[in-house]
């Protein structure tokens, strides 16, 4: 995969070399771009070597939707930045045409460069293991807090201390709802079938007003995450009626991962529990780091590790694509497990 391209801020938006907070932080460089505004890293000028992340939410044309929306995700962020594991948020600059959210800066980027780009965790169970056990005590703190992210994945993940240290970040699409009827919400690869689609949600809501769990919606999400991490790869595009290769998972839930993805019998069983098509069903987090504990290795016994992504020992030499396919074991044509293709949050959305 290519790296990513230096993004622009639109004529909007400040300009890299504008001062804020009275002066006291300089906007130097900017770190992505996306429908909820911009991120830049900032300097504080009495002390250069101190950066923040400010994100940048334009006040010009928003709705009162997108205005209750700001509010509600500045709210939830203050409420959970107390916890090690989810990105500071120290304070909240007001001016007339922006809104700024000053934030800790992570100079080794966020989770995503760090599995496709720098192979960080490749092929080393104790980092997963360690990593991802800090996700979940984060996700879990969250949780108590009855704050429910809605967006987990690679890039709202940030890496801290060369990828040992991580913290969850952008709660932009963060709900206090138990329960919701918020669909199509979140990144499509991360989201589970029942956010991602009203029929699924049927079958385990009311058929008449189909509603899900965004507490498990987030456990679905961890459950990719953790793939990300193992493999470097996604296990399909969405999961949607519209997707062979979740089809072919809903066919044979118990089996169906390891013929793609070089798992462990260990982790298949736990992937397998998180990513139970009745939400009800699902690991909790107390159940899932019980489960953790008890893993010796991530991957399958002939993986092949090959750039940034783990392989199964029949892909030797096969060149993986997004739009490939190939033929499965049970005979029928399904996508392969595709990279972990991804931007900084270009794909997450909300339907509201």
């Amino acid at each position: 995969m290519s790296p990513k391209s230096s993004p622009k801020p639109s004529a909007l938006h400040p300009q890299v070399g504008t001062l804020i907070d009275d002066g006291g932080l300089e906007l130097v460089e900017v770190l992505g771009v996306g429908g909820y505004g911009v991120v830049y890293r900032a300097v504080d000028v009495r002390s250069p070597r101190h950066s923040y992340a400010v994100k940048c939410l334009l006040h010009h044309q928003r709705s009162y939707r997108q205005r209750i929306a700001h509010i509600r995700e500045i709210a939830l962020h203050q409420i959970a930045s107390a916890h090690p594991n989810v990105v500071t948020l120290h304070r909240v600059l007001e001016e007339e045409d922006y809104t700024y959210i000053v934030m800790d800066y992570a100079s080794d980027g966020d989770l995503f460069t760090q599995i496709l780009h720098e192979a960080r965790y490749q092929g080393d169970d104790y980092i997963i293991k360690q990593v991802f056990l800090q996700l979940l005590d984060a996700v879990e703190y969250c949780h108590s807090l009855g704050i429910y992210h809605r967006d987990l994945k690679p890039e709202n993940i940030l890496c801290f201390d060369k990828g040992m240290r991580v913290a969850v970040t952008d709660f932009g699409l963060a709900t206090s709802d138990k329960i919701s009827e918020d669909f199509r919400t979140g990144s499509v690869y991360h989201m589970s079938p029942e956010c991602h689609d009203e029929e699924y949600a049927r079958r385990f809501s009311n058929p008449s007003k189909p509603t899900y769990s965004p507490m498990f919606n987030d456990i679905w999400s961890l459950a990719i995450v953790l793939l990300n991490l193992t493999t470097g790869r996604n296990p399909w595009r969405s999961a949607s009626v519209a997707d062979p290769t979740f089809q072919a998972f809903l066919r044979d839930p118990q089996n169906f991962l390891p013929t793609v993805l070089p798992i462990s019998p260990e982790i298949n069983a736990i992937l397998v529990r998180m990513l139970a098509l009745d939400w009800r069903q699902r690991m909790t987090i107390p159940e899932l780091r019980m489960a953790l504990a008890e893993v010796d290795s991530f991957y399958c016994q002939d993986v092949i590790f090959d750039g940034s992504m783990a392989k199964c020992v029949w892909e030797a030499g096969v060149q993986i694509s997004e739009d490939s396919t190939m033929r499965e074991s049970t005979g029928e044509h399904v996508s392969q497990a595709t990279d972990l293709k991804s931007r900084w949050s270009a794909e997450s959305k909300s339907s509201s």
